[in-house]
């Protein structure tokens, strides 16, 4: 579990099925990062079960610390074909714009480089997705190559360990 000062970020489960599924509906949310009906949630989310157990990260959800409410996902995903591990965020269109992605994902960052062996971490982000874009450069990422990955291009930034203090 890794806490912020508003957030609370855990790792998702099956018990999430119909929170992750209503965040990959919204038509704002999903025009990057696909949609997913409930078999298709359920099969993405054992996986994430599986990393939790086999790797020690993966996704997470993130919720209000306030209210306990589920805002959206964050967190480490490896890419077992690119053998790189993407810190990766996704947030209901409703709480944009409120530095919750940005939050999160230092705070995964942070628990990444301490927890884990990774030089780098990378960002997956779709050329059009101005957002995250901008996300990843307030993280200190930087753009390292083009890609294309589950058939839609991407531009892959990196963020390196930092160095030592």
């Amino acid at each position: 579990m890794i806490e912020t000062e508003r957030l609370l970020l855990r790792p998702l489960s099956l018990a999430d099925v119909d929170a992750f599924v209503a965040l990959h509906t919204d038509q704002r949310v999903n025009r990057f990062v696909g949609a997913y009906s409930s078999e298709q949630a359920r099969e993405r989310l054992a996986g994430i079960e599986r990393q939790w157990s086999e790797r020690g990260h993966g996704l997470c959800a993130v919720e209000l610390r306030s209210t306990g409410e589920f805002v959206g996902r964050c967190g480490l995903n490896f890419w077992e074909p690119l053998d790189e591990v993407e810190l990766g965020w996704t947030f209901r269109a409703e709480v944009w714009g409120q530095g919750y992605a940005t939050e999160a994902a230092r705070a995964c960052a942070a628990w990444g480089f301490a927890t884990l062996d990774a030089e780098y971490f990378t960002a997956m982000i779709h050329p059009d997705n101005t957002a995250s874009a901008r996300v990843a450069e307030r993280l200190g990422f930087t753009p390292r190559r083009d890609d294309v990955l589950l058939g839609k291009p991407v531009t892959v930034y990196a963020l390196d360990r930092p160095a030592p203090s």
